[in-house]
């Protein structure tokens, strides 16, 4: 069994208009040392959650990662070694970093620690839409730290959002065609998703086009050598993300600091639990748990942090995250898991959904198909199950 764990750093330069992540400032936040401290509280009493083991994967997540000192991302690493989550040399670490962030010096001390995949949030590589976004960095820091992973010929992915306001198929094409060339080897397509009446909402490009965009990100990176492997990651070979994928398989993990969600198999259909997204009440709750250890989340947390799965939540979480993978829902792995009648509905949903064209069988699995990417969230619907449904 697969076991990885995910960290959030919650500091930004400034936030941008579109982030909906629990974030701030990072004058406005804990000195970055104190929130660490806060870290290693909370290592001390989760870690009984799990058992002791060598660790699949580490992220550092955001907010930006890379604006921590670096040693502090490396007093995280050992700390959760201290406990027994050790990593290997095969351990994938990630930390998400923005243009003009790192140098040299911070670079060598991540490398000497293991850290072996860089997730770059450039976006776009054009100025006028990362002003428009609030972003501080501009295309020539993204170029000029692109340049600095590429020396030490790094692993790193990078992010492309489109559908943002008066953005062209033409610009879009030149930013995956910039990321390719630059060397990623694994990209992220993000449609912007904002509100209606949000200050981005204005001029964006209508459902048809955006599919549309979507399609010719696609299509280019394909005729590149890259694969998608899910809804909204592309990689080449060998370069998926192993992190993620443990969300998509089915495998526990461990998330800690502000807002981060967590899943143990600990229950009959296994519990999801979260931490608090201000950064005032995560203090207080870590604060208040000083000294104390426990088991379970049932007996750690408020009730409304933590949800023992039933049958059909399980279900739901299990159609989802399959569907969400080009390789799609392994029937084997269905009918091990949930009784054959519910299976045996599953299946069922499916073929119906096969009629539409929306899914596709193959070779003991089913996936989406062209159309059903486009409509994956009116397949998820048709995959949602209610209590007393199954």
């Amino acid at each position: 069994m697969a076991f990885g764990v995910y960290v959030h750093i919650p500091y930004c330069i400034q936030r941008c208009t579109y982030c909906d992540f629990a974030t701030y400032e990072q004058s406005k936040i804990l000195p970055p040392d104190q929130y660490v401290e806060l870290l290693f509280k909370e290592i001390r009493q989760k870690h009984q959650y799990y058992k002791p083991q060598s660790l699949d994967t580490i992220y550092f997540g955001g907010g930006t990662p890379s604006l921590i000192p670096a040693p502090l991302i490396v007093a995280i690493i050992k700390e959760l070694g201290s406990y027994g989550y050790t990593t290997r040399p095969d351990t994938e670490i990630t930390i998400e970093i923005n243009p003009a962030t790192i140098n040299e010096e911070k670079l060598k001390i991540y490398l000497d620690h293991g850290v072996n995949r860089f997730s770059v949030g450039a976006q776009t590589f054009d100025d006028r839409l990362l002003k428009m976004v609030n972003r501080e960095h501009n295309a020539k820091q993204t170029l000029e730290t692109l340049d600095l992973l590429r020396a030490h010929n790094l692993n790193f992915s990078f992010d492309i959002l489109f559908a943002l306001p008066s953005q062209t198929v033409e610009g879009l094409k030149n930013d995956v065609k910039i990321a390719i060339e630059q060397g990623a080897k694994h990209i992220s397509p993000y449609c912007l998703t904002v509100p209606d009446g949000h200050p981005l909402s204005k001029g964006r490009p209508i459902d048809d086009e955006q599919v549309e965009m979507f399609d010719i990100i696609a299509d280019e990176l394909t005729a590149k050598g890259f694969k998608q492997y899910e809804i909204s990651n592309f990689a080449i070979s060998g370069y998926e993300s192993r992190h993620n994928l443990l969300y998509w398989v089915d495998e526990p993990y461990w998330g800690l600091g502000l807002s981060a969600h967590s899943y143990t198999k600990e229950s009959a259909w296994g519990t999801r639990y979260w931490n608090i997204n201000s950064i005032g009440e995560y203090q207080k709750q870590i604060l208040a748990f000083e000294g104390q250890q426990f088991t379970s989340p049932a007996l750690h947390l408020p009730s409304a942090q933590y949800e023992a799965l039933e049958m059909h939540q399980a279900l739901t979480d299990f159609c989802h995250t399959s569907m969400r993978l080009m390789r799609g829902l392994n029937v084997e792995q269905l009918a091990q898991k949930f009784p054959v009648h519910v299976s045996e509905k599953v299946q069922s949903l499916l073929k119906g959904l096969e009629q539409k064209a929306w899914v596709q069988h193959d070779n003991g699995h089913w996936s989406l198909t062209r159309d059903g990417l486009v409509l994956s969230n009116k397949v998820f619907q048709e995959l949602t199950f209610l209590e007393g449904e199954i």
